[in-house]
């Protein structure tokens, strides 16, 4: 059976999660307690080398990590990534996307108001990172405005990746009100059958509060 090594208020964890719901595929958890550097353990650093969650092993051993390197590989074959190869490339795209537009801001400020640690980086920091998002969503809403969904008009693991921070925006201190297109992006993804509303907060592991070893 899959494994997928996972901490539970990951958001890139649950991009994984959910386009595993979706499947309807078994596996099994193992919890790797970031905060308390079992990430930083020999043992982990052989699953994934960055120390990081999520990642997956396989039955025959072979592991896998990135969020997305995982999705793609997951969802090959399935309805959620196109066979054609510039349709698949179109959903790369917006995978990359999320990673550097997406999660780097969005999610790094909505991690740092959650965990208490916003007032303990630099302001020039936060600001380059308010900026950043702000133009990430300006982008998403004209997007958004010409298509139901990011990558050819069909739900796919483009939309999985960037919902999971780009939706969360205003936890990390970021108004949608101005973003209505942005806002019933979020509406049809929440309405997709199977979707995973369960999302875990920070405050469930006491060791969140402490800096990443």
């Amino acid at each position: 059976m899959l494994t997928l090594f996972d901490y539970p208020a990951s958001q890139n964890g649950w991009k994984i999660r959910q386009l595993l719901h979706h499947l309807g595929r078994p596996y099994c958890t193992e919890i790797v307690s970031i905060f308390e550097g079992e990430g930083r353990s020999d043992a982990y650093l052989t699953v994934n080398p960055t120390g990081t969650v999520p990642a997956i092993r396989l039955d025959d051993g072979r592991t896998l990590a990135e969020s997305n390197a995982i999705l793609a590989y997951l969802a090959d074959g399935t309805p959620y990534l196109p066979s054609d190869s510039f349709e698949r490339a179109k959903v790369q795209q917006w995978l990359h996307f999320e990673q550097e537009r997406v999660e780097s801001v969005i999610g790094s400020l909505r991690y740092w108001t959650l965990t208490g640690k916003l007032a303990q980086r630099p302001p020039a920091l936060v600001e380059r990172k308010r900026t950043g998002a702000l133009r990430t969503l300006g982008i998403l809403e004209r997007e958004l405005s010409t298509r139901a969904f990011l990558a050819n008009d069909r739900y796919s693991i483009a939309d999985m990746a960037v919902f999971a921070y780009a939706s969360r925006a205003e936890e990390a201190g970021i108004s949608l009100e101005s973003c209505p297109h942005f806002r019933a992006w979020i509406a049809r993804v929440q309405s997709q059958p199977g979707f995973l509303a369960t999302m875990h907060p920070y405050s469930e592991d006491p060791h969140s509060a402490d800096e990443l070893p």
